[in-house]
């Protein structure tokens, strides 16, 4: 049985993200529709909605393209594509992947912060409307 594909259209509406955005995410060498019907539409599968996903997750984070190219490379490695990795590369893959980690928890507490400070200001404003009511 093979996987079912989707058009564009139907991969944009389960991502939230636009036509547009994915085309240009294909453009950047991020995500690859697996296949083209005969009359040349990208068609996806599930993993690669998934791995378009995953792109979405890093971008409030801030993660610039490359970073996201890079990210996705060890990712595929790290789970077999290709020519499975030897051992002290596949230590190296890991090592990588946790200095991503660690960047994606510092920015994480960053956003934390401001989401704090800017809830902190919505509610001072909120008690200015109340006492002036």
């Amino acid at each position: 049985m093979s996987e079912r594909q989707m058009q564009i259209g139907e991969v944009a509406e389960r991502t939230g993200l636009s036509l547009r955005t994915i085309r240009h995410y294909e453009d950047v060498g991020l995500v690859r529709p697996s296949a083209r019907s005969k009359g040349g539409f990208r068609l996806y599968t599930d993993a690669d909605v998934e791995r378009l996903m995953v792109i979405r997750r890093m971008k409030p984070l801030d993660f610039s393209l490359e970073e996201m190219r890079d990210l996705l490379e060890i990712t595929d490695r790290l789970s077999g594509a290709g020519d499975p990795p030897a051992d002290g590369e596949r230590e190296l893959l890991r090592e990588r992947l946790d200095a991503y980690r660690k960047v994606a928890d510092a920015r994480c507490e960053t956003l934390r912060a401001r989401l704090l400070a800017a809830e902190d200001f919505a509610a001072t404003l909120r008690r200015r409307l109340e006492a002036r009511g």
